[in-house]
């Protein structure tokens, strides 16, 4: 609540700590204002700085003409002081800020630290000639956080942005790992690491082939992503993977290990093989364990090697190669069973061609889209994907869209009519104007919101993170006491309790429970993504789970947001006559009302007219067949003289429906009635049946209309709450009440207009958003197409989730105290420990997965 809170009151006035002297040279030692609201980007301006981006001495002496509630930065007079803000990413506690604050406070050439705890930003005074930006993120690294530099424009230029897929990453925590690793490399500026799309982004000034040999150390491989990358369908088989590899050869070398042993070969021979079993299937882990124990993040890879070194160390030769084979087979299981569910985000990347067949100069010809600029001509030939957003501009086809907005049933177009990259082409050539690049694309826009909504992580995520990371370090001290104090103390035997301290470590391993939320939810986002909703993060998902009441804004969100005629009365005259003549004379008008009568007439042969004429606040008139013809309100033909006495039953009941009535006729007749309004959509009934049925308490309806035409509305859909004639903040005052009664409440709008209610809601809606960047930025659920009934496909989807994720986290902690017991009762050993471990991680992936499959 607190950040959309705050979304609405950055609209009267915005600016906080980031906003500071970001990377300036104080050249005098006078109190610098610590906002420079003026500034667009709140740093000083480009007048006051000169071409090296130190403060101008007189452009220094600013006057506080900010009315932010902000303490000005302390007077430094040293020339070598630099002031830089920092994001800082893992701050989640106002305590653990204090203690970063004076921790950093204490390195050698800084001189005052100020870390925002609301904000997660932290603003640094510094000697730039005794520590660099680089030596201070890594500094706030040592405490377990991020730091990100805030750049100015300037400083954006020094570094080079490369992204990588990354293959071989099957856990978060080798995600953060492999994040802390590549941070503490000279020429890194940032390293982030998304595990949910195995997707490495770098700020650097090093090369591409440095970063590559980076993660090569750590055990995984990374390869540049680039746009022609994405669109190569790269699909090594499993056999060719070296991890895979190394597993079977490990596995080979212990089954002739196991039968040496069980036809009573001599150690001579026994112990090299069980030990070459070893090296070969836990190489990596090894690896990846050095890694850890360099970086004091003692992981499940460092608790595997300690566990097979110790069984070495006590003759326990089969045991501690079969721990090596087991791990590292779970691991290529686990490795396995993740990129299943990052298909999501893959399916995406090669829906759009990578190549399209361009028109230009009255020539045709293939090319690749990265090639294809605005304005270009493409021709997409009948059963082709559509290669770039665009306008048809020749041609008719129907265009299966489901891709994008979730519909079932392909959509007719036509000229003028948009399309969408990567949406199929059905019957027809079409000729497209592309109106987008290929990286601005929505589809584009839909894989980046998808890979940002799966990197970040639902509270549950954060709990467990949590959990794991006091776990592991108080397992290990456990561990090493089983090993030892019975043997100082108590002079029992040294082998049995260290081989018990051995076993408790594997099985204690938080691998399962760490892993058990975040496969649930990128399997939930892929699956979301698939139907056409987007949700743009974990905690979004579940919050969606827990919502009580839902707030519709009326127009284009529960009607179509457009008037539609829907009844056509005849009096003297037929329907379709009192239509035609209708529509003759109001093709010639601009009003809504008009629009409405032409199309419903489509198809129609109209009348020739001449001397039309618009008659401002009642209607128009025209000449027809040689008398002249009104359409207008009841007010225009009672002007006229015409007794309408006889029809005032039928003009009241459609005006209590909320309806817009024009009537049709000459001076002296009446030929008819026609009634417009702005109607239902076809499945908002329905769908606000399947929210009841969902769990939804309470559905309210918030418009900006007339009490009249909106009552019409909320009677027929059963709504329990209207509130009508409402302005922008009205509505966002009405959330308001909704969330102190029911505590958790959705606003589900068309996008822009309903943008500061949705911030204040706990989920934001936005529908019908297909191409538009706002509405996608907007909210924090899309739905992509005008489909209502997708809102209670993502509850029941949230509800799922969260039964996945309990199961889950409650599956993995109950394992391991079921095999602790038994590991102090002497039924456990170091092999079947593994496999409970690299077992229980794969049931957690796998039970996770089953969210990518149709909810019901």
């Amino acid at each position: 609540m607190a950040n959309k809170t705050q979304f609405i009151e950055e609209t009267k006035h915005s600016c906080d700590d980031s906003c500071s002297e970001s990377g300036a040279v104080l050249t005098k030692p006078e109190t610098i204002p610590s906002c420079s609201c003026c500034s667009p980007e709140g740093s000083p301006t480009d007048a006051d700085m000169n071409h090296e981006g130190h403060i101008d001495e007189e452009a220094a002496a600013v006057e506080d003409h900010c009315d932010c509630a902000h303490t000005a930065a302390p007077a430094i007079a040293q020339s070598d002081s630099i002031v830089n803000s920092f994001t800082i990413a893992g701050l989640d506690c106002g305590d653990c800020a204090i203690k970063l604050e004076k921790g950093l406070g204490k390195q050698k050439g800084i001189i005052d630290v100020k870390v925002n705890f609301a904000t997660a930003k932290m603003k640094v005074t510094y000697n730039h000639t005794m520590i660099q930006t680089a030596e201070i993120a890594k500094a706030v690294s040592s405490f377990g956080y991020k730091a990100s530099l805030i750049n100015d424009i300037n400083k954006q230029s020094q570094f080079h942005k490369s992204v990588f897929t990354v293959s071989g990453l099957d856990c978060g925590d080798c995600a953060n790992k492999l994040e802390k690793h590549l941070s503490t490399l000279s020429g890194v500026h940032t390293a982030n690491v998304n595990f949910a799309a195995a997707k490495l982004t770098v700020e650097h000034t090093t090369t591409d082939s440095a970063i590559m040999q980076a993660v090569a150390q750590v055990g995984y491989k990374a390869e540049i992503n680039t746009q022609s990358i994405q669109h190569t369908k790269i699909q090594a088989e499993w056999w060719t993977n070296p991890k895979t590899q190394s597993t079977i050869f490990s596995g080979i070398i212990l089954a002739v290990s196991m039968i040496l042993d069980w036809l009573g070969i001599g150690d001579t021979i026994i112990v090299p093989l069980y030990v070459l079993a070893a090296i070969v299937g836990g190489y990596n882990t090894a690896k990846s364990g050095f890694y850890s124990l360099r970086s004091l993040t003692f992981d499940m890879n460092f608790l595997m090697t300690v566990a097979v070194i110790g069984a070495f160390a006590i003759g326990e030769w089969g045991e501690g190669a079969t721990v090596a084979f087991l791990f590292s087979f779970g691991n290529t299981l686990q490795t396995y069973t993740m990129d299943k569910t990052r298909q999501s985000i893959r399916a995406l990347m090669e829906l759009a061609p990578a190549e399209a067949l361009v028109l230009r100069n009255g020539l045709e010809q293939k090319l690749p889209v990265e090639e294809i600029v605005i304005g270009d001509i493409i021709i997409v030939k009948p059963g082709e994907r559509i290669a770039m957003d665009g306008i048809v501009k020749n041609g008719a086809s129907a265009v299966n869209q489901a891709t994008i907005t979730g519909e079932s049933l392909p959509v007719e177009k036509t000229i003028g009519d948009g399309v969408y990259a990567g949406t199929v082409n059905e019957h027809g050539a079409l000729e497209i104007e592309v109106t987008k690049i290929a990286a601005d694309s929505t589809l584009a826009k839909i894989m980046h919101l998808v890979e940002e909504a799966q990197s970040q992580k639902a509270p549950s995520q954060q709990f467990v993170d949590q959990f794991a990371k006091y776990y592991t370090p108080a397992v290990l001290v456990i561990a090493a006491g089983i090993m030892v104090v019975p043997w100082l103390l108590f002079s029992q035997p040294f082998a049995p309790w260290f081989y018990k301290g051995l076993v408790l470590l594997v099985i204690s391993c938080p691998c399962a429970l760490v892993i058990s939320t975040p496969v649930s939810i990128v399997s939930a986002i892929g699956n979301s993504s698939r139907n056409g909703v987007l949700i743009k993060g974990g905690a979004y998902l579940e919050q969606m789970g827990s919502i009580q009441a839902i707030a519709f804004d009326k127009t284009g969100t529960l009607t179509h947001g457009h008037p539609r005629v829907t009844d056509i009365i005849a009096v003297n005259s037929n329907e379709q006559d009192v239509l035609t003549t209708a529509a003759s004379i109001e093709k010639w008008s601009e009003h809504p009302l008009a629009t409405a009568i032409v199309e419903k007439s489509s198809g129609l042969a109209l009348k020739p007219i001449i001397n039309f004429k618009a008659l401002v606040g009642r209607g128009a008139q025209a000449d027809i067949d040689n008398q002249t013809v009104f359409i207008g309100n009841p007010r225009l033909f009672e002007e006229l003289g015409l007794n309408l006495s006889q029809y005032e039953e039928q003009i009241t009941d459609l005006q209590q429906q909320g309806k817009t009535l024009m009537l049709v006729g000459t001076q002296n007749t009446l030929y008819g009635m026609i009634a417009v309004a702005d109607t239902l959509r076809e499945n908002s009934k329905d769908a606000l049946m399947k929210l009841r049925e969902a769990g939804i308490k309470h559905i309210a309806m918030l418009t900006g209309d007339n009490r009249q035409v909106a009552g019409s509305i909320a009677k027929e859909l059963n709504i329990d709450t209207l509130y009508s004639e409402l302005l922008p903040q009205d509505k966002v005052a009405t959330i308001n009440e909704l969330l102190n009664k029911y505590n958790n409440v959705a606003m589900v709008g068309d996008g822009v207009n309903d943008a500061p209610a949705m911030a204040a809601s706990t989920i934001g809606v936005a529908m019908g958003v297909a191409g538009s960047d706002t509405a996608l930025e907007t909210a924090d659920i899309a739905l992509m197409s005008d489909d209502l009934g997708k809102l209670a496909y993502v509850i029941k989807l949230s509800n799922k989730t969260l039964s996945i994720i309990k199961q889950n986290i409650s599956f993995s902690i109950i394992i391991k105290i079921i095999f602790v017991i038994l590991t102090f009762t002497g039924m456990a050993n170091l092999w079947l420990a593994v496999f409970a471990d690299t077992g229980s991680s794969i049931l957690v992936t796998l039970n996770g997965m089953r969210l990518m499959r149709k909810i019901n």
